[in-house]
């Protein structure tokens, strides 16, 4: 193997649709030889040893073998390769040169995933990984009046979760959600049939945004949505909620439970396509939910126009707020500087490949710098959470804690709030903020 880019591959990365439907997807031999492809060339390359500990753990393996190559190393630390990666998509987008249409062809997270719905298929998954990634249901059950409370009260308690790591297998010391019954599609419910909103264009948006709130901004952070909608009511952009919505399935697919992603995809789409046709555009406060509809939908169902027209519609928030600034129709009215601001760029925003759109936006607040810290924050769904995870998880954050500490930042803030809270886990000086929430304060409503 040579190293380096081979003609054409100058060209953008581009990603070839999932085949998930096949059963030549699910066998595992051709599978195997997939992974031995891939990883021998991931071993001749190694330019993404400092990303998640998938790589680390391979290129250890194939040190420690005896022929120091791909071929040495044991099947079962294939697996153990594909446990280590939680699909942040960093390696194809940022690091790896051999991403189509190289004629490598080397797509090592669709990849991983790949191996994942074969295992699921296969053997199901723990009690654990099912809780883990049943959004909705826990959601629901632990957002019921009293339960909630309950369901509070244990997670800040030191017996309650140690009984829950000796149960679940839930790390005692990884940051877990608050619930709440009250949850943001209730406090928000005066924004359901808002359908004959006006809009107020401009040339990049239709200048109206249905929001689909997300479980996280649901359930857990209620207030990221309330803050969203504040801002954007601010500036003059009618919002709406959709009627029904369901997970938008990144934890299901990250699990390889590649079914459930097609039935919450069969929930969200309708809705919102349908709201699109009426004029509407899309935003979601939580990067992964927005690169699931934007990426990850389109590759499972290339042929579906509805799946197309919502992958279209649907921005990240501050995406669409800068888009509104370039045409001179957001509002610059700000009321409070905000200082120094340290910022995390989440992995599932950096790879959406739409630049720092929350930094831009912050930055036209006078008075007001914002220094980006582009590193993981080891969270990356529910892997930081899981005990035999947590640890290295903190390990792969710890760049970003150790600039955090350095920084005299008078805040702190990340897109995703669950990289937030896994990054100030154990500082006292900081809080685990979302940028959105900060807007709010500089326009001082």
């Amino acid at each position: 193997m040579s190293g380096g880019r081979r003609e054409g591959s100058l060209e953008a990365p581009t990603r070839h649709p999932l085949d998930w439907q096949s059963e030549e997807f699910y066998d595992e031999a051709p599978l195997f030889e997939e992974l031995e492809r891939v990883f021998d060339i991931c071993h001749g390359c190694r330019r993404c040893f400092s990303l998640c500990n998938a790589f680390p753990t391979l290129f250890d393996a194939v040190d420690e073998s005896e022929t120091m190559e791909v071929d040495g190393v044991p099947k079962k630390v294939y697996w153990d390769v594909v446990d280590h990666c939680y699909l942040c998509d960093m390696c194809y987008m940022s690091k790896c040169p051999y991403v189509p249409p190289h004629e490598w062809n080397v797509d090592f997270p669709h990849l991983m995933l790949r191996a994942k719905a074969v295992r699921f298929r296969k053997q199901g998954a723990s009690v654990r990984d099912k809780v883990l990634s049943a959004t909705d249901t826990v959601g629901s059950l632990a957002g019921i009046p009293v339960v909630v409370d309950v369901v509070n009260a244990a997670n800040r308690s030191k017996t309650g979760r140690k009984l829950l790591e000796s149960t679940l297998g839930v790390h005692h010391r990884a940051a877990v959600p608050e619930y709440h019954s009250k949850t943001a599609r209730k406090r928000l419910s005066r924004l359901r049939g808002a359908g004959e909103a006006d809009a107020n264009p401009s040339a990049a948006t239709k200048g109206k945004v249905v929001m689909y709130a997300t479980c996280y901004g649901n359930r857990n952070h209620p207030t990221i949505n309330e803050d969203l909608v504040a801002v954007f009511e601010h500036n003059g952009i009618p919002l709406a909620l959709a009627e029904k919505e369901a997970c938008c399935g990144m934890p299901k697919f990250e699990l390889g439970d590649l079914d459930a992603v097609a039935k919450a995809k069969e929930i969200n789409i309708p809705v919102l396509a349908a709201m699109v046709d009426e004029g509407w555009d899309i935003v979601t406060p939580i990067p992964s939910c927005t690169l699931m509809f934007k990426q990850e939908l389109p590759l499972m169902f290339p042929d579906d126009a509805d799946v197309a027209k919502v992958r279209d519609a649907m921005y990240d928030p501050f995406e669409y707020l800068m888009l509104r600034h370039k045409d001179g129709v957001l509002k610059t009215d700000f009321q409070t500087s905000l200082g120094k601001v340290s910022y995390q760029v989440p992995c599932h925003l950096r790879v959406q490949n739409i630049g720092l759109k929350t930094r831009d936006v912050l930055q036209l607040v006078p008075d007001t710098e914002v220094d980006a810290i582009e590193r993981c924050s080891g969270h990356d769904g529910t892997y930081a959470v899981k005990k035999e995870f947590h640890e290295i998880s903190r390990k792969i954050a710890r760049p970003v804690i150790n600039k955090l500490k350095r920084s005299e930042a008078d805040h702190f803030v990340s897109d995703c709030p669950m990289a937030a809270e896994q990054i100030v886990l154990d500082m006292d000086e900081y809080d685990a903020n979302h940028p959105m929430s900060l807007l709010r304060t500089a326009y001082g409503i």
